[in-house]
């Protein structure tokens, strides 16, 4: 358990380093309205490491772990770390809870866990997992308190795992992503240098903290240290007005969100009401862990000027679990800014030429930036591996001191020069990244090929599209375009016919097949993601 004299090379030691830098430093949780010290987190984290080792749990294991945004989950994971356990954060069920049980039973399957630690603020979803805990042994937070013996000196390294996180599953079936000691702390040391953390900053969250943006992100605060406030998603969801509230009042510094999280804000509040929030203090805004669209970001950023909310704070930012969450961030004190390009061109060649934002066709893709500390991007061509020139689009690959050792099970993702391949398109140009799509969601109709990004920006704005919510796929069998849009209009011949008309007029696609589906139809990651692939299962 005791960390080397020179720099803590796992997450405990580092957070005991930081609790002896400033113990006092706050972390409140909104649910239950917990507020301790991030010293308090850390003598509580080792008494549950305690706890788990007289519950069986031993250097290398892998434990489930099924909290919400609270206290307890920090707890556990620090807990785990400290007996060289690997915590499995578990994603909490949907509304629908469609397959739940069945996707926890894959996950207990392929990591061999044998200890789930769960809330007892989720006891009540014991019955919805059924028999995912069969031979299982099922902890509560609750009993992981009160005495216990010291914890066992396990010897942990850097080289250890601490999290299994599994990816969304946007685009293919989650997989287990290994991330040790030193992933998690050289991504902590990138995000604090990126956004020169200092001691005048205070965190937010909303995110759940099974996802890695709002896993690290939070992380990352207790890292430096800052206050932190955590919230559950559901006070975002419900109520987004009232959550920037509660965040400008509480003078929060930085935020992660992901796109629509923006235009969700843009919606709730009203033109007349933004000048009576303060949004002043807000010096990063994260914008990541999906898409980011040119015209959320400019309409945010338009909206919410009265409310003294400056452009050079939004930060677009690019990242996956396979690094443990930071890839590139933007340039930080600049306004963000969109690379436009021919929108023809870069489907049919691969080539980003630039044009003037307002020429016919242009596409603009934003920026998130070069690489952070300790990573290296290159884009490649797909097929033969070959590295690109800058404005050539091809697969992203990176490499550095966060990124995963590997997955749990199955191939591994790097090439024989040791990069890790994305899976994900895009171009560099001035030594900045844009993104441009998935290869996986690449649309390849009669030889031509088309961004899924592309058809869906030709109808998201448009009045008969529920909160801008649409996917856009290839029907293999067919072979054309079908368009999957949310609507409260009736779904009629002719709402279908203009649909089908502004992606032909934008794209020049001509047979595309437009299925008009209620709100909240269309499937969506643990994150909030659409899920294109999904959606071609559900609409066929």
């Amino acid at each position: 358990m005791a960390e080397p004299m020179n720099e803590p090379t796992t997450l405990h030691g580092a957070l005991a380093a930081a609790a002896r830098r400033a113990p006092a430093t706050p972390v409140t949780f909104h649910t239950g309205r917990e507020q301790v010290t991030l010293a308090e987190l850390v003598t509580q984290s080792h008494a549950v490491a305690g706890a788990l080792a007289a519950a069986g749990v031993r250097r290398g294991d892998r434990v489930g772990v099924l909290c919400q945004n609270e206290a307890d989950f920090f707890r556990v994971l620090i807990g785990l770390g400290v007996l060289g356990a690997c915590a499995c954060p578990f994603a909490l069920p949907t509304m629908a809870r469609d397959g739940y049980a069945e996707r926890i039973s894959g996950i207990i399957a392929a990591a061999e866990i044998r200890t789930v630690v769960l809330s007892e603020r989720l006891a009540r979803l014991r019955g919805v997992l059924g028999t995912a805990l069969d031979g299982i042994t099922a902890l509560s937070t609750s009993d992981l308190r009160g005495e216990h013996p010291a914890p066992p000196d396990s010897e942990v390294t850097g080289d250890d795992d601490l999290i299994v996180q599994f990816t969304s599953g946007s685009t293919s079936a989650p997989k287990g992503v290994r991330l040790t000691h030193a992933n998690v702390l050289a991504c902590l040391d990138a995000i604090g240098s990126a956004i020169e953390l200092t001691g005048e900053d205070s965190a937010g969250n909303w995110l759940p903290l099974f996802h890695d943006m709002g896993l690290f992100g939070s992380l990352a605060a207790l890292h430096y240290p800052i206050p932190l406030t955590v919230w559950q998603p559901s006070v975002f969801v419900k109520d987004p007005a009232h959550w920037l509230k509660m965040m400008s009042d509480s003078g929060i510094t930085a935020c992660p969100m992901p796109n629509f999280a923006y235009e969700a804000l843009a919606r709730a509040v009203p033109e007349d009401e933004v000048a009576d929030y303060d949004l002043s203090k807000w010096r990063v805004a994260f914008n990541g862990a999906e898409p980011i669209a040119v015209d959320t970001l400019e309409g945010f950023l338009e909206h919410f000027s009265p409310a003294g909310f400056r452009p050079e704070s939004m930060l677009p930012v690019y990242g996956l679990a396979e690094a443990t969450l930071p890839v590139t961030f933007s340039v930080l004190k600049e306004p963000p800014h969109a690379d436009w390009v021919d929108r023809a061109r870069l489907a049919a060649t691969g080539e980003a030429i630039a044009v003037p934002r307002d020429a016919r066709g242009a596409r603009g893709i934003v920026s998130v930036g070069p690489p952070v500390q300790r990573m290296a991007v290159r884009v490649t061509d797909p097929d033969t591996g070959v590295t690109l020139d800058e404005r050539i689009v091809g697969e992203i690959e990176i490499r550095g001191a966060s990124v995963t050792p590997g997955y749990l099970h199955g191939e591994q993702p790097f090439t024989e020069d040791g990069w890790l391949r994305t899976g994900d398109l895009g171009y560099l140009a001035g030594g900045e990244l844009h993104i441009t799509g998935r290869r996986k969601e690449m649309i390849i109709v009669r030889g031509d090929n088309y961004y899924p990004e592309d058809v869906e920006a030709a109808v998201r704005t448009d009045p008969a599209v529920h909160r801008r919510r649409c996917v856009a796929y290839l029907d293999e069998t067919a072979e054309r375009m079908v368009l999957v849009v949310e609507s409260t209009a009736p779904d009629t011949d002719d709402l279908r016919a203009h649909l089908r008309a502004k992606v032909s007029a934008a794209t020049g696609l001509d047979d595309i097949r437009v299925v008009v589906a209620g709100p909240h139809a269309i499937p969506r990651t643990s994150s909030g993601k659409l899920q294109r692939l999904a959606s071609r299962t559900r609409f066929g």
